[in-house]
């Protein structure tokens, strides 16, 4: 295979594709400096494509239809198959508006912690923002903390009020647009909390009352026997 070279899409050398969702896209394989008939190999990811006969020889093509969401950041590659180090990969970043999703409806009783979770999904990454009942949200550094990564934005209220109820939204906005998700915190009353040392206690005095009479009445089960 010395000499072989092999180019996507007129590339000779590892590149990034950049494509919008729904449009098919087409990838196309060449073998160059070739002197005899080279059957090509694809491959998404580590997973092999399969290829109808008379698309393997020389020069193939991949079609990608319709492009979505988990297509962003897949690798293919294009290898020659009796030498499979004569490759050249293509990495789809796929660009999409915000997708939200996330627990609409979060009970928690007065005084526990909670973690309202937006899950946001987005290419480019998008900037979050909180709002509650449709103001901005005001964090107090000691009860709220923020997490995002590329596809998770969290706020977390350690012990939550009673002024904590409320409509909680998770505002997101991208070049390619915004999108918002509603959560809803319901605050319970605090429920009275038994000590389980003294729940222990009551029930072994219940059955050591009930084994004493047992005992103290043992003559008359006898009898009744």
């Amino acid at each position: 295979s010395a000499g072989l070279e092999l180019s996507v899409n007129n590339h000779a050398a590892d590149f990034t594709l950049s494509t919008e969702l729904g449009p098919a896209i087409s990838l196309s394989c060449l073998v160059h400096n070739s002197s005899q008939a080279e059957e090509l190999l694809w491959y998404r990811g580590d997973g092999q494509v399969g290829l109808q006969d008379g698309n393997k020889v020389n020069i193939s093509n991949i079609c990608i239809s319709p492009v979505n969401e988990s297509d962003n950041g897949v690798t293919f590659t294009c290898k020659l198959a009796r030498d499979k180090s004569v490759q050249v990969s293509v990495i789809l970043d796929v660009h999409f508006p915000p997708q939200l999703s996330g627990e609409e409806t979060l009970h928690v009783e007065e005084d526990k912690d909670v973690t309202l979770t937006c899950n946001s999904k987005s290419n480019p990454q998008a900037q979050s923002t909180w709002h509650k009942d449709n103001h901005s949200l005001t964090l107090q550094q000691s009860r709220h903390e923020l997490y995002q990564t590329s596809e998770v934005f969290r706020l977390s209220i350690r012990k939550v009020q009673k002024s904590d109820n409320g409509t909680y939204t998770c505002v997101v906005q991208s070049p390619l647009g915004n999108g918002k998700r509603d959560f809803h915190l319901i605050v319970e009353d605090k429920k009275p909390v038994f000590p389980k040392e003294a729940v222990i206690a009551a029930v072994v005095v219940v059955t050591l009352t009930v084994l004493f009479g047992i005992v103290a009445r043992k003559d008359t089960f006898f009898k009744v026997w």
